[in-house]
């Protein structure tokens, strides 16, 4: 049954062109063919996602092929006869029709996995369409703002993190330039990140970073603080330093006056020794009556 109803269908779009080409003999029947341009479509994170093919009635439409090119695959899925006949994509996206009776492919719950390129060809009683769409994802980036010391410079950095596309940062603050990076994540997911430098005398209180994103309808607007934990942990890792500089110095001080001791007692115990005495010195008389008595001898 389904072999017969393909071959109805060629044969009905080789006698609609023939019609088509000898408008003089055979009566006029329009034959529509056309391919549009690739439509760019971005639907948002978690929403339930609809994509329209040819804006033909079910019961206008012969059969619908639909093509889709995702990240690490190719699948179809097909509809004839009524039913929908073939989908080895296996990942609930099913074929309906909405109020106006016209075919749409749904795709609940919308996540990174369905982005990709959707082709759908449609045949339908007197012609066929090729519709392609360039399906994107919208995500909202994780957000945080805080402040950090670095040399002497109190700096304020604002972050968009893991969006799609990228978010845009600003400050309430005008007349300095902030230092923005921007990082691609493999997986097509994009971080931004603003720093700004606090000259002396800016009210950092009163800072605010503008983060603007096209999932959100306002923007957020964040405070930067200073971290919880980050401004005593660097307190204690300098006390640390200091309290080895000292140690270091003590012991130095401590082997410098040992040695100075040692060296003023070697200094002591010498002058402290008696000096020795040349016995003609000490006894010169009895010298001289010993050498006089040596001669006459």
């Amino acid at each position: 049954m389904r072999d017969v109803t393909w071959i109805c269908v060629a044969v009905i779009l080789l006698v609609s062109k023939v019609w088509s080409l000898d408008p003089g003999t055979i009566p006029s029947t329009s034959v529509n063919s056309s391919t549009d341009g690739i439509q760019n479509v971005t639907f948002n994170l978690g929403s339930d996602a609809n994509l329209t093919c040819s804006g033909k009635s079910w019961n206008e439409t012969l059969f619908v092929i639909w093509t889709i090119q995702l990240k690490h695959r190719t699948c179809k899925i097909t509809w004839k006869d009524g039913v929908q006949d073939k989908d080895n994509c296996s990942d609930g996206k099913p074929l309906g029709n909405k109020s106006k009776a016209q075919f749409y492919l749904s795709i609940p719950n919308f996540s990174t996995e369905d982005v990709g390129i959707y082709k759908c060809e449609s045949v339908f009683s007197g012609g066929n369409k090729n519709d392609a769409f360039n399906v994107t994802i919208t995500v909202p980036p994780v957000t945080s703002a805080w402040l950090e010391h670095k040399v002497k410079k109190m700096v304020a950095v604002c972050k968009a993190e893991r969006g799609r596309p990228a978010a845009n940062i600003s400050w309430s603050l005008q007349g300095i330039a902030p230092f923005v990076t921007t990082h691609h994540d493999s997986d097509g997911f994009i971080s931004v990140a603003s720093h700004l430098e606090l000259t002396k005398g800016v009210d950092a209180e009163n800072l605010t970073c503008v983060i603007r994103h096209p999932y959100w309808k306002q923007d957020r607007i964040l405070a930067p603080e200073l971290r919880e934990g980050y401004f005593p942990w660097l307190l204690i890792l300098i006390g640390v330093v200091v309290l080895i500089v000292l140690v270091g110095l003590v012991f130095l001080a401590h082997k410098k006056i040992m040695t100075l001791r040692s060296c003023k007692q070697s200094e002591i115990s010498f002058s402290k020794s008696p000096p020795t005495e040349d016995v003609e010195e000490v006894e010169p008389y009895a010298s001289y009556v010993q050498r006089e008595n040596s001669i006459y001898n």
